[in-house]
């Protein structure tokens, strides 16, 4: 049964089986795992992990692919959940994902990593395709054109343990971008991580314009406060947010 990717869905789908190794050596996977795999796809990954996993949620929006995963319904330890992964209540999900491991498709990547820091507490450990800049981009370093509001949120929440450069031809349709499989750890968040993420996120908003401004525009604190907690943090008013380093930010939303 043949299926055709749709590129409004940034679908590509694994078809080499020996990038399927590499995914489970990084993701460390146990039998007492509780995965969360976002994009089964045709299902390649998810029969993998479900070999090696206590148990699998797998999140997918696409119904036209159904009759490739009705398989799956059968084997105990695989629930499917049809929506769009960026709106279902995932928190809610039982038992609860110990590890994020998924080709995930490239227009929600980013998204779906910086939601789950905060709102999938019970995840430890993240194993993720994605398109290689933005693999990059996840743990850039300050001062760099890479370097941005998901590399801040991300560095604070995690330490990175493995990276992997992919090839285009393991997937169908071969992509036009490259990619790689990155794999983090959780680390202790930071008191206040949601008030932390808002000022980050606003601090980035208008990334050429010094951080105050960009803070101000989004509305969370006026320049003038910006200015004053910059100061307090030995940063000069007319410092921009890719200068800082991540543990900054902390201190930057604590003196806001």
């Amino acid at each position: 049964m043949s299926v055709r990717a749709k590129k409004q869905l940034g679908q590509h789908f694994l078809a080499d089986a020996n990038i399927l190794t590499v995914i489970e050596r990084l993701a460390e996977l146990g039998p007492d795992d509780v995965v969360l795999e976002i994009g089964p796809g045709l299902g390649v990954l998810t029969r993998r992990l479900a070999d090696g996993a206590r148990h699998v949620h797998a999140v997918e929006i696409d119904r036209s692919l159904e009759p490739h995963l009705a398989n799956l319904l059968a084997r105990d330890n695989v629930d499917l959940h049809w929506g769009d992964a960026l709106t279902l209540d995932l928190g809610a999900l039982h038992p609860a994902p110990t590890k994020l491991v998924a080709n995930l498709p490239y227009n929600v990547a980013t998204p779906i990593v910086a939601e789950s820091l905060a709102g999938l507490p019970t995840v430890e450990r993240w194993t993720v395709m994605v398109q290689r800049e933005v693999a990059h981009r996840f743990f850039a370093k300050p001062s760099t054109k890479a370097y941005g509001a998901v590399s801040v949120l991300v560095q604070l929440a995690t330490e990175r343990t493995g990276f992997h450069p992919v090839a285009r031809t393991v997937f169908r349709p071969p992509p036009n971008v490259d990619s790689a499989l990155v794999a983090f750890h959780r680390v202790p968040l930071p008191e206040r991580f949601p008030h932390v993420k808002k000022v980050v996120e606003a601090s980035f908003a208008h990334r050429r314009k010094t951080l105050p401004n960009s803070i101000a525009l989004v509305g969370v604190a006026t320049r003038e406060q910006a200015a004053a907690a910059l100061a307090a943090i030995g940063r000069r008013p007319e410092s921009r947010a890719e200068a800082l380093e991540p543990s900054e930010f902390v201190a930057l939303a604590n003196a806001l």
